[in-house]
């Protein structure tokens, strides 16, 4: 195939690529904003170049065929070399410049690097911070997101990053609560008491703890569940009940002494505990509005721990 013909089939590569991540003719019709024939036509323009039949079409679902797995890797290459040619307009900037988008759970946006922003856009006036608060993970291949902050054991494959900082869960409740309900001396009490716990998944509300060899795993109840953990503080501060915690957003009722730790000889296995770590795609150029971006953060969070 000569060169003149792959620069032509380039458009139908990107193409089919998002007929693969879509699922659907149709949904990649809409999200490129051409019409599902147009794109149909494209993805057989490209299997006729190729000789080749890339996608297995039902009434149902489409499927790649062993070919079309190749391929889609292939053109998947192509796409985040094209974005790294595109972000060469940053790279030769005289100085950080332009919008940094940063994807992070709603506990640590507000209370870990929401406080650190201002320093940060005064040090870089040319700069724009944009944050992206949810606690799903976010597809940094797909989505318009610079960095993600993402509790992981390592960077997932496709993404580079940096530990910042390691995330414990602490048990805590109120002077009150504990004068008027007693304090647990073991984690099966907690059976016995009124406990806030996230509420999202059944698992939850199952509460895991270890100290040295042994592991107690303990199901919890209570009247006052929130998905939040500044909500769960104000009711723990309020007498409602023993709660579950990130222990950046306990530490300062604990210092104050308005919050009590909880079993504090224990250790609290948590589904949200573990090492945050900020991530970006590893084949993509760090312009240097990422770069200071990364290196704030880690000056400000990080913890010894190699790098990736």
């Amino acid at each position: 195939m000569g060169i003149n013909q792959t620069l032509d089939n380039l458009p139908d590569m990107a193409v089919f690529a998002r007929v693969v991540e879509t699922g659907s003719f149709s949904e990649a019709a809409r999200q490129l904003g051409l019409t599902p024939s147009a794109v149909s036509r494209q993805v057989a323009r490209l299997e006729g170049a190729l000789r080749l039949r890339l996608l297995e079409r039902t009434t149902r679902k489409l499927r790649l065929t062993e070919a079309g797995a190749i391929a889609y890797a292939r053109c998947q290459d192509m796409l985040a070399a094209a974005r790294g040619v595109m972000a060469l307009t940053d790279a030769y900037a005289a100085a950080p410049r332009g919008l940094v988008r940063v994807s992070m759970p709603k506990a640590i946006a507000r209370l870990v690097v929401h406080p650190l922003m201002p320093a940060f856009l005064r040090r870089y006036p040319e700069l724009d911070v944009q944050l992206i608060v949810t606690d799903r993970v976010v597809d940094m291949f797909e989505e318009p997101v610079d960095l993600a902050i993402r509790i992981t054991e390592a960077p997932p494959p496709g993404l580079a990053g940096r530990p910042l900082m390691q995330m414990r869960h602490l048990i805590c409740a109120s002077p009150a609560y504990l004068a008027a309900h007693g304090t647990p001396a073991h984690p099966r009490e907690l059976a016995q008491h009124s406990c806030l716990y996230l509420g999202e998944d059944e698992r939850d509300r199952h509460w895991r703890f270890q100290r040295g060899q042994e592991e107690v795993t303990v199901a919890v109840r209570g009247r006052y569940v929130a998905n939040h953990s500044e909500v769960r503080l104000e009711g723990a501060l309020h007498s409602l009940g023993i709660a579950s915690l990130p222990e950046f957003t306990a530490r300062p009722a604990l210092n104050a002494g308005t919050l009590l730790p909880v079993l504090a000889d224990w250790e609290h296995l948590n589904l949200y505990a573990g090492m945050a770590w900020l991530l970006y795609p590893s084949n993509r150029f760090v312009a240097p509005k990422l770069r200071v971006m990364i290196d704030y953060l880690i000056e400000h969070l990080a913890v010894s721990a190699p790098s990736s």
